[in-house]
C-alpha cells in the first residue's frame, strides 16, 4: 500500500493488539505507509487513556481527528514517546516499566569498569506497594516510558492501612496503600491539597515540592549560648509526626524548612 491513502477499513484483524505510534504529520504518515503500515485517525486522549475503545472503533472502521499508525505485533507507544527510553536518559523521579512492573527511579549511577561492559546501578521504588529495590542494568538498555499525570487531591487521613484522598471538584474519594506513599505522608497535613500522580491512568504516588515548611511540636529545649552558627543537632518532631534532626537552637513552635528528598533540615522558615 506504499503511497496509497490510509484505509481505516483495511483488514481489521491486523489491528488486534497493535501499537499506536505518533504520526501527526504528512511526512511521517507517508513514511509509515511506505513501510506497509495502515494509518488511521484518532486523538491523543483516546490513544493514551482508552486504547481499548480505540481498537474497538478501529474494528468498526470509523475515523477520528489526529493521524496515528497501527503497527502490527507490538505494544502501546504513547504520544511523544515513539521510541523506548534508554539508561542514558534516566532522571531521578522518572517512571519506567521493568518486566511488566512500573518503578520510580530514586537514584542511579553510571559505571564504566576497567574490564567488561558499562552498566547502571539503580535504586527503584515499585509503584504498586512502595517497595524499594536495587537493580543493575546494561548501559543502553531500553524500557517502555510511562505516561504520568498530576491531579489536585485533598489528603483526608491515613488509617494505618490506606491513605485516603478526595478530588475537590468531583468529591470522589480514593485510597492508596499507606506503605506506597509512606515517605511523602511524612510532610503532609490532613486536609492539605497535594498533587496526586497518576501512572497510566491510575493513582499511584504523591508529588511533593522540593521543600516544605512545618512547625516543630516537640524537641528538647535549647541550651543558652546555642546560636544559628553553633554546632550539634537534636531530634525534633514536626506537626505531621515526622522526625528530623535540627540544630540545637531550634525550639518548640519554630517553623522550619525541610528538604523532602532527603528529609534533612534546611533552615528556619
Amino acid at each position: 500500500m506504499a503511497g496509497a491513502a490510509a484505509d481505516p477499513q483495511a483488514d481489521s484483524r491486523r489491528f488486534h493488539g497493535n501499537v499506536i505510534a505518533r504520526a501527526d504529520d504528512s511526512a511521517k504518515q507517508a513514511e509509515l505507509e511506505v513501510l506497509d503500515y495502515t494509518v488511521i485517525r484518532t486523538n491523543w486522549v483516546e490513544a493514551t487513556m482508552r486504547p481499548d475503545r480505540l481498537l474497538a472503533r478501529v474494528e468498526r472502521g470509523l475515523a477520528g481527528t489526529t493521524s496515528y499508525a497501527l503497527v502490527p505485533h507490538a505494544d502501546l507507544v504513547r504520544e511523544g514517546l515513539n521510541t523506548l527510553i534508554s539508561t542514558n536518559q534516566f532522571k531521578n523521579g522518572n517512571h519506567i516499566e521493568v518486566e511488566g512492573t512500573v518503578f520510580k527511579i530514586l537514584e542511579f549511577q553510571h559505571v564504566k569498569p576497567g574490564k567488561g561492559g558499562a552498566f547502571v546501578r539503580t535504586k527503584l521504588r515499585r509503584a504498586a506497594d512502595g517497595a524499594v529495590i536495587d537493580r543493575t542494568f546494561r548501559a543502553g538498555e531500553k524500557f517502555r516510558p510511562i505516561h504520568t499525570e498530576a491531579r489536585k487531591m485533598q489528603f483526608l487521613y491515613a488509617d494505618g492501612t490506606d491513605a485516603h484522598f478526595m478530588d475537590g471538584e468531583t468529591f470522589e474519594q480514593i485510597a492508596l496503600p499507606e506503605s506506597s506513599v509512606q515517605e511523602p505522608l511524612k510532610y503532609i497535613k490532613p486536609n492539605e491539597t497535594v498533587d496526586m500522580l497518576y501512572i497510566d491512568g491510575s493513582p499511584a504516588d504523591i508529588q511533593l515540592s522540593a521543600s516544605v515548611e512545618l512547625e516543630v511540636t516537640h524537641t528538647e529545649p535549647g541550651v543558652r549560648g546555642d546560636t544559628a552558627s553553633g554546632g550539634g543537632s537534636k531530634p525534633a518532631t514536626l506537626e505531621t509526626g515526622a522526625t528530623v534532626n535540627v540544630p540545637l537552637f531550634v525550639n518548640i513552635g519554630d517553623r522550619i524548612k525541610v528538604d523532602t528528598r532527603s528529609g534533612s533540615y534546611m533552615s528556619r522558615a
